[in-house]
């Protein structure tokens, strides 16, 4: 793909996290970009706004004819498309460039310093994180992000001058052996997608082939605790990092509490960098800090410039996302649909508010991660007080006999749970009268949070 021979993007797909960044890449530097998605969101409409066309039926005659020239059109496309979809085989029949986003992506890395940030967990806060640093700093930065940014409010940030391009590298489908990172970061490397990837060892090989694709010169940032057996490479820097492991090259100590939020001291190869204070709460927060941090100064980020900016972070949307906090109820929205992240989650709410009755509100993403993990999403579960589970939200799948929300509820250890529609949530909240309000989830569940948020808003007259 020779980008200047293209005119018009095209993208099947439009809606996602990381396909509207991409687009609006497009769109920031002068080419034509349209596309479909299934349902307008809050994010479809935002693309709108900046002068995107979308729409929402799949119709191959709602494409504008200046998207039909294969010679001048680039169409990408995400996984999560059916391979029926009728807009996608038009363009596959008929001779269109078309390429997966991470494909697209893969092009960007090859042409500039891609810091690639790869794991089951904390992918999306690491490298939003990693991202805040560097822009903060005189190394600056472009990032495609796979959440919003709630200090930039956006999923894109764009730079003239930096080489470097911060991006999650996405283990779904394989996508993150497309790319060709200079610094690479591995999180975590836990079973997951097991209906593409089939068991653990597939998982783990994947992202240690990821950890072959650094660029010679480059640099490796594994978490100390991902056991992976990395090839030993004369040409690629490697360093460990970890929440509290001496042991690591990167390492965080003196880990208190001030006013809710925690303060570190950050143990680096050659000196330590005192008082650190993160912007956003929860435990898990200081791991992933440890890693932007780390990730920051391999890039050239000096001690003054983190200890700067590293408080003025204020997290993503739907990540430990505090909706409300009043005397009467704190509501946290995240993003966790995974049983690991899950545990991480509750275990920092319950570090935060020890005292408090911890309320969940889950909606399982997928039958076949449902299947695969269901006893490790009771296990998780049960870690809290109240629960509440919604059906599964099934995104690209079809339902598969025997699975249901009622699998992993029939196993949860706590007296207080049940299974709720979207129409009775919020009055079985209600019910309940939450002291904290812990809702989670990667399906449409967003949806129901900003009606509960306002909701209560409208109760306690704020």
């Amino acid at each position: 793909m020779e980008l200047n021979k293209i005119q018009s993007v095209y993208f099947v797909g439009i809606g996602g996290i990381g396909m509207s960044a991409l687009a609006r890449y497009f769109k920031a530097n002068g080419f034509n970009v349209e596309g479909y998605d299934r349902t307008p969101t809050l994010l479809t409409s935002e693309l709108e706004s900046e002068g995107i066309g979308i729409h929402f039926e799949d119709d191959i005659s709602l494409i504008k004819e200046e998207y039909k020239n294969p010679s001048n059109t680039l169409v990408v496309f995400t996984p999560a498309i059916p391979k029926d979809h009728q807009e996608l085989n038009y363009f596959i029949n008929n001779g269109f460039d078309v390429k997966k986003r991470s494909q697209v992506l893969g092009i960007l890395t090859r042409e500039h310093k891609g810091v690639c940030v790869a794991g089951t967990h904390g992918k999306t806060t690491i490298s939003t994180m990693i991202s805040h640093l560097l822009k903060q700093s005189e190394v600056d930065c472009s990032a495609f992000l796979g959440g919003v940014s709630q200090n930039y409010k956006t999923n894109l940030l764009l730079s003239e001058t930096s080489d470097y391009v911060v991006l999650e590298a996405d283990e779904f489908d394989r996508s993150f052996l497309q790319l060709t990172p200079y610094l690479a970061l591995i999180s975590s490397a836990d079973a997951d997608h097991l209906d593409i990837y089939g068991d653990d060892t597939s998982v783990k090989s994947s992202f240690k082939e990821f950890s072959t694709l650094v660029k010679d010169e480059g640099i490796l940032l594994s978490k100390l605790e991902v056991d992976l057996d990395f090839e030993s490479r004369t040409d690629v820097r490697h360093y460990t990092y970890s929440m509290n492991n001496t042991k690591a090259d990167f390492f965080a100590e003196n880990i208190r509490l001030d006013q809710g939020l925690y303060v570190f001291d950050l143990v680096t190869p050659n000196e330590k960098y005192q008082n650190l204070k993160l912007g956003i709460p929860a435990l898990v927060n200081v791991e992933n800090a440890v890693g932007a941090c780390s990730a920051a100064i391999l890039s050239g980020v000096k001690y003054d410039e983190i200890q700067k900016s590293l408080p003025e972070f204020k997290g993503i949307r739907r990540r430990f996302d505090i909706r409300l906090k009043t005397d009467q109820l704190i509501l946290i929205d995240d993003y966790a649909h995974h049983p690991e992240e899950i545990k991480a989650t509750i275990k920092s709410v319950r570090a935060l508010y020890p005292e408090q009755r911890i309320t969940g509100v889950f909606q399982p993403h997928l039958f076949s991660r449902t299947n695969d993990f269901h006893k490790e999403f009771a296990k998780s579960l049960s870690m809290l007080d109240e629960l509440i589970m919604l059906d599964i939200y099934p995104a690209r799948e079809l339902p598969m006999e025997g699975v249901s929300s009622k699998m992993i509820l029939d196993l949860v250890e706590l007296d207080q749970k049940s299974i709720s529609t979207k129409d009775n949530l919020l009055n079985e909240i209600k019910d309940l009268n939450p002291e904290v309000l812990l809702m989670m989830g990667a399906g449409d569940i967003d949806k129901e949070i900003d009606k509960i948020t306002l909701s209560y808003q409208q109760k306690f007259k704020m």
